[in-house]
């Protein structure tokens, strides 16, 4: 059908690889933003800056320690939470009475610096980061050519959406997280440490920035402005699956990504722009997103 329409169905399933790919991280990104906005009702655009964080942290153990690609999966992720839990006790603590501007305000400053700061120190030159030998070469599907690094980065992106949302959605402790975040003073006086709570969601929100980053150190150039352009199109995801929404943001996520593929094949022009077209259309029908709840 395909060859009628002058695509060659390798140039077809290449670019839906790319768009599942590019998917895989608008639904890692998306899914922190969501886990943070739906909980702790800020929304981070520090998240950005966060991924890069990921990424260069993946970057510096490689070159600094020797640290390998499978250390840094396990081990950036929860340094880059880190720095996100000192924020939200120092800083985005203080807004959480305010209007939700004020938030936007400061992490989009605190963005700005921490990209700034590498960009001092690293230039905007991209930074090679070697695949591990695991995830060199690939499998020939006859079809299509499927390299290992992207398999592994659409495989490990799946699981850990899956597993953040049976989190949140179907155990205790994600249902102690849902209360808090209406009725803090009922959770409290149950003897929960919802202060703690919150804080260790942000951590948690923050540290699935860093996973993405680590998951695309060898994919693309490691740079300071890796996450600037990406964030508009991660808001655009999310505000599109409906904001808050966990299983939103993962369905979203995913299928935006393939319809940036499609559009690849058939309107290479629009496919810069075809999110954004499907979030203005989304708004129009349903204000509150395709998975949001209406208030």
């Amino acid at each position: 059908m395909f060859e009628l329409l002058g695509i060659p169905p390798q140039v077809l399933f290449g670019q839906l690889l790319l768009g599942l790919i590019n998917g895989s991280f608008y639904a890692v990104l998306s899914l922190g933003l969501a886990v943070i906005f739906g909980l702790l009702n800020i929304i981070n655009f520090t998240h950005g800056a966060q991924y890069m964080l990921g990424a260069f942290g993946a970057w510096m153990l490689l070159n600094y320690l020797g640290v390998g690609y499978w250390w840094a999966v396990f081990i950036v992720p929860p340094i880059v939470g880190v720095t996100g839990i000192v924020l939200e006790r120092v800083l985005i603590r203080r807004l959480y009475h305010l209007d939700h501007l004020y938030g936007l305000l400061l992490t989009f400053g605190l963005a700005l610096i921490i990209v700034g700061f590498f960009r001092q120190f690293f230039g905007v030159s991209g930074l090679p980061y070697p695949p591990p030998p695991l995830l060199t070469g690939g499998h020939n599907l006859g079809f299509m050519y499927l390299p290992n690094s992207r398999a592994w980065v659409i495989v490990a992106s799946l699981i850990v959406c899956l597993a953040t949302w049976f989190i949140i959605e179907k155990t205790r402790l994600g249902a102690y997280l849902r209360a808090a975040t209406e009725n803090p003073t009922m959770v409290g006086a149950f003897g929960i440490n919802v202060p703690l709570l919150v804080t260790l969601t942000y951590g948690f929100g923050v540290a699935l920035a860093g996973f993405a980053g680590v998951l695309a150190a060898p994919i693309y150039a490691v740079n300071p402005n890796m996450g600037a352009d990406l964030i508009i199109v991660v808001f655009a995801v999310v505000v599109i699956g409906g904001m808050g929404s966990i299983l939103g943001s993962i369905l979203t996520g995913f299928g935006l990504g393939l319809i940036e593929g499609l559009t690849r094949v058939f309107y290479p022009e629009g496919s810069a722009v075809v999110i954004f077209v499907i979030m203005a259309l989304v708004l129009l029908v349903k204000p509150a997103g395709l998975f949001g709840r209406s208030v």
